[in-house]
């Protein structure tokens, strides 16, 4: 076995983000009657708060922007799209939308099986994730995977974020690992895959929608249950 522990992302990785955050968009949708604002439809409103996410987290990333910021922001910016200027509102539907979120339950398919899989070959498996501590482990515990992991990294505890090198760092510090026989998994090219490629851990780009990019990780996946042929 090449690999004796192994780094997972959560969001976009084994958690459904984009899914889970449109069940959480259309209860928002509906239950506050954003039709009725000028929001024209479910996917709008979706699409332009996914865009603007986006956007934020990678400004988040790059420490252009805090936390509060990105998440009232997101909110503020989409609804703006829709000629709504009420800053109240948009900090209330971000209340809601973090309130909701985290207790979704999407995973994306073969997650619990890959998992399952690498604590029978006895990997020592542990998650390092940008988001925020509180909102990673109600994910864990509301999907039930969280005690598969010996270790949950977060921007917060090690007061650093992917890509940058301190938080593999820690991860492994915290871990008890070496780089050598260590592998990060994660669906980010930037903060997964070029991020643990600089840090000089073999990585696994998670590419379910085959999006076509020039960098070469260690191995590209579009399926989780790929990672059976490499570990």
């Amino acid at each position: 076995m090449v690999y004796k522990t192994i780094f997972f992302d959560l969001d976009h990785t084994l958690w459904d983000f984009e899914q889970n955050s449109f069940n959480t968009l259309e209860h928002i949708y509906h239950e506050h009657h954003l039709a009725d604002r000028g929001v024209d439809s479910l996917t709008s409103f979706h699409q332009r708060f996914k865009a603007h996410n986006d956007r934020l987290w990678a400004r988040y990333r790059n420490g252009f922007i805090g936390r509060e910021d990105l998440k009232w922001k997101r909110m503020w910016l989409t609804l703006i799209e829709f000629k709504i200027g009420d800053e109240r509102l948009a900090r209330d539907l971000s209340a809601v939308y973090m309130d909701m979120l985290p207790y979704q339950q999407s995973l994306f398919p073969h997650a619990v099986e890959v998992l399952d899989y690498c604590k029978e070959q006895s990997y020592d498996i542990n998650l390092i994730t940008n988001g925020f501590e509180d909102t990673q482990w109600k994910k864990l515990n509301a999907t039930g995977i969280g005690h598969y992991f010996s270790h949950v990294i977060t921007s917060e505890t090690s007061n650093s974020l992917k890509p940058h090198a301190p938080i593999f760092d820690y991860a492994l510090s915290l871990a008890g690992a070496d780089k050598e026989r260590s592998i990060m998994i994660g669906d980010s090219l930037e903060a997964d895959v070029l991020g643990a490629q600089s840090f000089g851990m073999d990585q696994v780009y998670f590419n379910p929608e085959q999006v076509a990019h020039n960098e070469r990780p260690t191995f590209e996946i579009s399926c989780l249950s790929e990672l059976k042929r490499i570990l």
